[in-house]
């Protein structure tokens, strides 16, 4: 402890302070000491939060799901009608995938309400369990005052009787012990709270279907755009446009003048796919012009979603992906999903032979937010190519230009921090909009403090990068999403794994390279 002063204000100073005190209440050696480390474990305020405005919460999305399931069944019924081959909305849309996708809606909005619901009952359970824990620590922390009685004077802190000192320490054991409640108390509560907002912020960015708020398109245009995933995989784990690209996208729709307006809707009805669609879309979230948003349709109007996926979408998850399948021999995770362009791997130094760990993860990152980047590399100058070989070439030099842009070292190894910032913020905050600011994470404390922004950001759909280390060495990686308590990692080795939120504040984060690379240390955060 550093004195009796007033606890931090907030859950992790309270935590801290508490956890102070757990070591420093069993030596008290002065009944007066231990009066006044009782005092300052009072003066902590109690778990904050009100579980009866919480349980009513819960019940108002509860009663919200009738509302949601009376919806569906009427989009059902329009869906089981045999609707006619007509086209809706600005983009040209078919009537029958726009009820499929209303219908997908309705289905993601009653998840949210559910799973909001839950988040909120969770969180009144256990902040009332934590109320109850820390009110039992303060009535033995009164109970060890009552021991203890008055303060002594000047001259009686001289001398202490075998009585007094039986009264010290039974009244020391009682702190003790109350002291130990009142900490568990807090950190269940800060803990509970933090787990509810991961869930509660990820269950609003599933909720995408007004994450587009334009009025330039119609709402079953919208719609279309927020429900379309890459070709030939899961929906839900593969959707074309994040929430944050959702958001971007309808704010530049409105942004736009009436000739690039009517340029966007233009190609929006031409598009040959849904898919095609969304790219276009996330072009114009990635910032841009109409221009070269033209320049782009004229290389992929047309091209069947699969081809699409391979040139526009490098990493695609897989429906199995968070299964726990052990681990390999050097710690990583065998449930990797490999990412590829054909047979060629997005990997640092086009065979993983170079140290430009940094730049290569910023460049696969760039290329999940922008599909013109993407396709840049991928199609090459005329956007046409397929060719894997070409495809390395062009990797490889795009690797190679960031690595140099950042100030990396000579023989493409290594980057320092000011480098790793300056291309985090030319490269994945030119198309997000945001400026990523470092956070040195040593310890525990100190990635589950930033845990929350993290999960955030990746929920959102913007990528984060993350530095981790060993006794040897040193490695960049970047965290690219989240579901419930795991965080997708993808390693410029060429795959993606995912960590859990332990694994990632206790130092196994080695399941994403190897056991001699456990410890994430920075991570770079879009604020």
């Amino acid at each position: 402890m550093t004195g009796f002063l007033r606890p931090a204000d907030s859950p992790a100073g309270r935590r801290a302070w508490l956890a102070g005190l757990c070591e420093d209440i069993p030596k008290a050696g002065s009944k007066n000491e231990l009066l006044d480390m009782i005092d300052s474990a009072l003066s902590v305020s109690e778990p904050e939060g009100d579980p009866g405005t919480l349980e009513s919460l819960s019940k108002r999305y509860r009663d919200r799901l009738d509302d949601v399931g009376g919806i569906h069944d009427r989009v059902q019924k329009v869906a089981g009608k045999g609707l006619p081959e007509v086209w809706v909305g600005d983009t040209s849309v078919l009537a029958s995938d726009g009820v499929a996708a209303a219908g997908r809606a309705v289905l993601q909005m009653a998840e949210a309400f559910q799973g909001g619901a839950g988040a909120l009952l969770r969180l009144a359970d256990a902040l009332a369990d934590a109320q109850r824990q820390d009110a039992e620590g303060r009535g033995k922390m009164a109970q060890a005052k009552t021991t203890l009685g008055g303060r002594d004077g000047f001259f009686d802190d001289w001398h202490e009787d075998d009585e007094e000192e039986f009264d010290r320490l039974t009244a020391r054991f009682f702190a003790s012990d109350g002291i130990t409640l009142m900490h568990k108390a807090a950190v269940a509560a800060e803990e509970a709270v933090r787990v509810a907002a991961r869930d509660l912020n990820k269950w609003a960015t599933e909720a995408r279907a007004g994450k587009m708020d334009t009025g330039e398109l119609t709402a079953v245009d919208r719609l279309m755009l927020a429900d379309t995933g890459a070709s030939n995989a899961p929906t839900e784990l593969n959707e074309i446009l994040s929430s944050s690209d959702l958001e971007r996208a309808g704010r530049r729709m409105d942004q736009l003048n009436k000739a690039d307006e009517a340029a966007m809707e233009r190609m929006l009805s031409q598009a040959g796919s849904p898919e095609e669609r969304a790219y276009l879309m996330k072009a114009l979230a990635a910032g841009h012009s109409v221009k070269e948003i033209e320049t782009f349709q004229g290389k992929i109007n047309g091209k069947d979603p699969e081809w699409l996926r391979r040139h526009l979408t490098p990493v695609v998850t897989a429906e199995d992906s968070m299964e726990d399948e052990g681990l390999a021999d050097d710690g990583s995770a065998n449930n990797k999903d490999y990412v590829q362009f054909h047979d060629q791997l997005w990997i640092q130094g086009g065979d993983g032979s170079e140290g430009t760990c940094v730049a290569s993860s910023t460049v696969n990152a760039r290329a999940m937010l922008d599909p013109i980047y993407a396709l840049d590399l991928t199609g090459g100058p005329s956007g046409q190519e397929d060719d894997p070989k070409a495809f390395r070439e062009r990797l490889v030099a795009e690797q190679h230009r960031l690595h140099e842009e950042g100030d990396g070292g000579d023989d493409w190894t290594g980057m320092g921090q000011e480098g790793q910032e300056r291309i985090a913020d030319s490269t994945l905050g030119s198309a997000t909009g945001d400026d990523y600011r470092r956070h040195d994470v040593d310890s525990a404390d100190q990635r589950r403090a930033v845990l929350d922004d993290v999960q955030k950001a990746v929920a959102e759909g913007k990528p984060v990068p993350v530095d981790v280390k060993g006794d040897d060495g040193a490695h960049a990686m970047m965290i690219i999403g989240q579901e419930g308590d795991m965080l997708q990692i993808y390693n410029p080795w060429g795959t993606t794994t995912w960590v859990s939120e332990d694994d990632f504040v206790n130092g196994n984060m080695g399941k994403a390279s190897n056991n001699e690379l456990n410890d994430a240390y920075q991570v770079y955060v879009p604020e």
